[in-house]
């Protein structure tokens, strides 16, 4: 039998491994389930991906992927250095949030796997560095981490709390970071 040229499998792969985390967590992900999301053969997932931390690791890099995206979407990286950074950050975190607010636990349940799972830590720290970078074209290094930590504890609250996005508040601490009041 002919073996059906597929090059988009590896994608479908991990969309099917994202989808399946997004419905059930990290605890429902299995190649099964993966390869049955994906309407693939079970080899398949397994040719992919040699074990679950290989797959987690894919799909935590796309989620990091995709929030870089946002961020080089926006104008925070398009504006001269400091002036309205602040404001820039609090609007695409709001928009972030104004969005599914599961596609936005998603990338922080994979984000916190790295917690338990070593082999994903590299890849989480990855989002650190690339974020960092960013924002280090409007501010210095130093300021860009913190404000890195600060987004990151900004959307943990919000999310572990469940209450609403504060940008009045959001914008203030990250003005305090941005002019050195912090």
């Amino acid at each position: 039998m002919a073996r059906r040229y597929d090059p988009d499998r590896r994608t479908r792969i991990i969309d099917a491994a994202l989808r399946v985390i997004a419905a059930d967590g990290i605890a429902g992900l299995s190649h099964r389930t993966v390869a049955a999301e994906a309407d693939v053969p079970l080899g398949s997932t397994t040719y992919h991906f040699g074990s679950l931390d290989e797959l987690l690791t894919a799909a935590l890099r796309r989620s990091n992927e995709n929030f870089a995206q946002a961020l080089r979407d926006s104008q925070v990286c398009a504006s001269p250095a400091g002036s309205g950074l602040a404001d820039e950050l609090t609007r695409v975190l709001g928009e972030w949030f104004a969005g599914e607010r599961g596609a936005i636990e998603l990338e922080y349940e994979l984000y916190l796997a790295a917690l338990r799972r070593p082999a994903l830590r590299p890849v989480a720290a990855e989002w650190t560095t690339s974020a960092v970078e960013l924002l280090s074209t409007r501010t210095d290094p130093a300021t860009a981490r913190a404000l890195v930590a600060l987004m990151d504890g900004v959307c943990l609250q919000v999310l572990l709390t469940g209450s609403a996005f504060d940008a009045a508040y959001t914008r203030e601490m990250l003005a305090r970071v941005v002019e050195g009041r912090g």
